[in-house]
C-alpha cells in the first residue's frame, strides 16, 4: 500500500485528535474525582471543627475515642436499620452468638420506622414462653425509652447474666395500652433444628435460626427419622425464624434441589454480585410443605423463595417479614467492626424480597389454640347429629363391633392426641401432604 504525503498528514491529524479526546477524557475523570475529594475534604473540615469545639467547650472532658466511635455509629445508623458500628466487645458478642451459646431473653430485633420491633422470638426462650410475637413494639427497656436507641445498644441492655431480670414495655396492634413484661434472662440454646414424626409417615422439621451448623443438624435429623420410618412427606417449619447466616440458608435449600440457582446478590461492588447454585446429584425428594409467617425473615425467606420458584415445595402460612438485604461484617484494626449493608438478594426468578416478603402459595392465618377451642365448642353446640346405621336399634353389627372397639378407640385417641399437639397451620400442611400421597397413587386411567 502506497502512503502519500497527503494521507500521512491525514493520519497524523486523526492520531492527534484521538490523543486530544483521550486527554480530555482523563482530564474530565480527574476533575470529577478531584471534585469528590474536595467535597469530602470540606465535610471532614466541618467534622474536625465540631470535634475540636466539643473537646474544648463541652461541660465535661470527653475522650476522643468516645467521640469518634459515636460519630461512626451515627454515620452508619443514618444509612438503614441494619448497618451499624460494633465496638470491640459488641463484635466479640456477635462472634459468640453465631458459634456458641449466650445469655439473654431470646429475640431477634430490628428498627422499623424508627421503632424497636421484634422480628421473632426464638423458640424455647424466655421471650417465646412469655408470648412475645413478631411485630411487637419495644417502647421501653427497664424504664428507659428506646426512642433513638440503636440496635446494638438495645441488644446490649437486653442481654445480661443468667438469672437476672429485665423489664420491657410492649405495644401490640389491637392493644389499648402498653404492657410491662418482666423476663428472666437464660442461656439461649444454639440448637437450631427440632424434628419429629407426625402420623408415622410424615416428617416435621423446625428450623429456629440459621447458625454455622444448621445444615448439618438438618441432615442428621432427617436421616435419623429415615432409619425408623418410611417418610412420605416433609413439613419444614420456618415460622418465626429471624434468619442468620447466608451460607447456611444456601446449604439448607441445596439439600432439596437437584441443581439450579438458589439465590443471587447484587451490590455496587463486584465482590457483592454473587450467585449461589445447588449441586447436581443426591437430594431429598419428599413432597414438601414449608410453613412461614410474618416472623420469617432474611435467610428463611431465601430458602422459602428458592423452593417456591423451583416449584419444589408448597409455601403455606402468612406473608413473611421482607428483609432482603445482605450485611457484611468488616473487622477493623482496633478489634471493632462495621456491619454494612452491601447488597440486595434476589430469588431465582429475580424477585426482590426487600420490604415485600414471600407471599405463600396457600394463605392460612394462624389461629391461637384457645380461640380454636372456643370455635369448636360453638360448632359442637350448634351442630345437628344425623342418624347413622349404627344408631338404629337392632342394626346388623359391623365387623368392628364383632371384634370389639378397643383397637379402633386406641387409634382414635392417638390421632386425637397428635392432632391436639399440632396448630392449625401444621394440621393443614399435613392434610395437603396426605392428599398429595393419595392423589399420586390414583390411577388416572391414562392409556
Amino acid at each position: 500500500m502506497k502512503i502519500t504525503g497527503r494521507s500521512l498528514r491525514l493520519w497524523s491529524l486523526i492520531i492527534l485528535l484521538c490523543g486530544i479526546f483521550v486527554f480530555f477524557g482523563f482530564y474530565q475523570a480527574n476533575r470529577i474525582a478531584s471534585a469528590k475529594v474536595d467535597e469530602t475534604y470540606e465535610q471532614l473540615k466541618v467534622f474536625a471543627s465540631v470535634l475540636d469545639l466539643v473537646q474544648r467547650n463541652y461541660v465535661e472532658k470527653v475522650s476522643p475515642k468516645k467521640l469518634i466511635y459515636g460519630a461512626i455509629q451515627g454515620m452508619l445508623s443514618s444509612l438503614d436499620p441494619h448497618s451499624s458500628f460494633m465496638r470491640p466487645d459488641d463484635y466479640k458478642e456477635l462472634q459468640v452468638e453465631t458459634k456458641g451459646s449466650f445469655t439473654g431473653i431470646g429475640i431477634e430485633i430490628t428498627l422499623r420506622d424508627g421503632i424497636l420491633t421484634i422480628v421473632s422470638p426464638i423458640e424455647g426462650t424466655p421471650a417465646y414462653k412469655a408470648g412475645l410475637k413478631a411485630n411487637d413494639k419495644i417502647l421501653k427497656i427497664n424504664g428507659k425509652s428506646t426512642k433513638n436507641m440503636n440496635l446494638l445498644e438495645a441488644v446490649k441492655i437486653l442481654r445480661g447474666p443468667k438469672g437476672s431480670k429485665v423489664t420491657i414495655s410492649i405495644f401490640r396492634k389491637g392493644w389499648r395500652e402498653i404492657k410491662n413484661i418482666t423476663l428472666v434472662r437464660a442461656v439461649i440454646p444454639i440448637r437450631s433444628v427440632h424434628s419429629k414424626m407426625l402420623d408415622d409417615h410424615y416428617a416435621y422439621v423446625r428450623i429456629t435460626t440459621f447458625r454455622n451448623n444448621t445444615s448439618v443438624e438438618l441432615k442428621k435429623a432427617i436421616d435419623k427419622m429415615k432409619k425408623t420410618h418410611q417418610i412420605k412427606g416433609l413439613i419444614m417449619d420456618l415460622r418465626n425464624n429471624p434468619g442468620g447466616l447466608l451460607n447456611q440458608a444456601v446449604a439448607v435449600a441445596d439439600e432439596f434441589l437437584d441443581g439450579g440457582l438458589i439465590v443471587y446478590t447484587d451490590g455496587r461492588v463486584k465482590d457483592q454480585q454473587m450467585r449461589f447454585t445447588a449441586h447436581k446429584g443426591q437430594c431429598y425428594e419428599y413432597p414438601m410443605v414449608v410453613l412461614v409467617n410474618e416472623g420469617s425473615a432474611s435467610a428463611s425467606e431465601i430458602v422459602a423463595g428458592a423452593l417456591q420458584d423451583h416449584k419444589r415445595a408448597i409455601i403455606l402460612g402468612t406473608q413473611t417479614f421482607g428483609k432482603g438485604s445482605v450485611q457484611t461484617i468488616i473487622p477493623l484494626e482496633d478489634g471493632s467492626a462495621v456491619r454494612l449493608t452491601t447488597a440486595r438478594y434476589y430469588t431465582p426468578s429475580g424477585r426482590s424480597i426487600q420490604a415485600k416478603g414471600i407471599v405463600p402459595d396457600i394463605v392460612v392465618p394462624f389461629i391461637p389454640p384457645e380461640e380454636e377451642k372456643l370455635e369448636e365448642q360453638k360448632a359442637a353446640n350448634n351442630s345437628f347429629h344425623f342418624l347413622k346405621e349404627k344408631d338404629l336399634k337392632g342394626h346388623l353389627p359391623g365387623e368392628d363391633e364383632k371384634k370389639g372397639q378397643k383397637d379402633a378407640n386406641a387409634t382414635l385417641k392417638k390421632d386425637h392426641k397428635e392432632n391436639q399437639a399440632m396448630d392449625n397451620q401444621v394440621r393443614e400442611a399435613l392434610r395437603i401432604l396426605k392428599a398429595w400421597t393419595i392423589f399420586s397413587s390414583v390411577n388416572h386411567g391414562q392409556s
